[in-house]
């Protein structure tokens, strides 16, 4: 199997992880403002992430001659490793409800706030128990300062997010003043990003309709979503390293790649479970479908398989990065908002036009996050073979 040995190697995993992870979420935004519904993005989706591990597995974890502790992916299947593999698998669970909860979030706070809540409760919370779990091999007077900053940060976004929603709301008002004044709207398909006229033909196409919705709807599905998510990476760092020693004597640890092929099977099939009921059961108002309608549904298929490849490699990079570096110091791709904020201005106009404000709480937010993901890859240790 390959196994990434050097501390650069751990930290190019990283940044690679950090670009995959930051684009994905994008990709999905894209189809839900085009009337797409989540569901049937999030089954295309479930379909190649699966896809990806499963091809991670059969290269990097069959590349080589095992070494002493380190079988291959497929003599590992059929070990007594159970124990971890339920580790492995629950972390599986925890990223697929996460995942499945951004998609609705995102709807309500944007991509930008909404990344941001969950990486920093990830970080806060997750970080911290990966520290104790790998026996500390990261530098603390590094590593918590870099936590610290991700709070700093938080509470610039949310500052962003008040800050912003207020330019919104006073766009609007002043669209409905100049309506009653008879000077009606822009060309419709043809409104600038930022404008009012923007505003109303998003909630126009988009699949999940926000207008008149409260938005601590949108902040607690995002920060149950952030909980989960810090609690999947800790899970697939006890898969990978027994440290509560529930293997049996002589049973090999399991590698990087069978614990990310367990961890993705697990997660696909919450994902099928719970999208599948939600076709027929949705939920916030959305239209009812069925599988026959998914399967028929080819509008932005291909994008939303794509979503799929980008996660699933994002998140493999990021457990091989974590295996040679520490799981703590590969959190540091919880500074992923950089990277969705950068597609959110980009490709959907958020923060444009708005005011000076919220554009120096914007910038003082990205400036945080990136000395936060300085800090965590600069502590990053090197773990020891047991």
């Amino acid at each position: 199997m390959y196994e990434v040995e050097s501390k650069g190697g751990a930290i190019g995993c990283m940044l690679l992880s950090l670009f995959f992870l930051g684009t994905w979420p994008a990709v999905m935004t894209s189809l839900e403002q085009k009337g797409r519904l989540p569901q049937h993005t999030y089954l295309d989706y479930s379909i190649t992430n699966l896809l990806a591990a499963v091809l991670i597995a059969l290269t990097f974890g069959q590349l080589g001659d095992p070494k002493s502790g380190q079988p291959n992916f497929f003599t590992q299947l059929a070990q007594d490793n159970w124990p971890s593999v339920l580790f492995a698998m629950a972390g599986g669970v925890f990223l697929s409800v996460g995942n499945l909860a951004t998609q609705y979030a995102w709807a309500f706070v944007g991509l930008s706030v909404t990344e941001v809540i969950t990486a920093s409760i990830t970080v806060v919370i997750g970080t911290t128990l990966n520290y104790f779990l790998d026996d500390r091999i990261n530098k603390a007077e590094i590593l918590f300062p870099g936590v610290a900053c991700f709070l700093i940060a938080v509470l610039l976004g949310a500052a962003v997010h008040g800050s912003n929603s207020a330019d919104n709301k006073a766009k609007l008002e002043g669209a409905a003043a100049d309506h009653e004044k008879g000077n009606g709207v822009g060309v419709p398909g043809e409104a600038e990003f930022g404008t009012a006229d923007f505003l109303i033909e998003l909630e126009d196409k988009r699949a999940i309709k926000v207008f008149g919705k409260s938005v601590w709807t949108g902040l607690a599905i995002s920060s149950f979503a952030g909980l989960c998510f810090s609690l999947f990476s800790p899970s697939f760092n006890l898969a990978t390293n027994d440290q509560w020693h529930r293997l049996k004597k002589g049973v090999d640890h399991l590698v990087v790649y069978t614990a990310f092929f367990y961890f993705s099977c697990s997660c696909f099939v919450i994902a099928i479970i719970l999208n599948v009921t939600f076709l027929y059961r949705p939920v916030l108002n959305l239209p009812k479908s069925s599988f026959k309608a998914y399967l028929n549904d080819w509008n932005g298929r291909g994008l939303a398989m794509l979503s799929g490849v980008l996660c699933g490699f994002g998140n493999g990079l990021q457990f091989m990065g974590g295996e040679a570096a520490g799981y703590a110091a590969a959190d540091a791709v919880q500074a992923l908002p950089l990277v969705s904020t950068f597609w959110g201005i980009l490709l959907f106009g958020e923060y444009r036009k708005s005011s000076r404000k919220t554009y120096g709480l914007l910038v003082s937010m990205l400036l945080m996050f990136v000395v936060a993901v300085a800090l965590l890859m600069a502590s990053s240790g090197h773990r020891k073979d047991s």
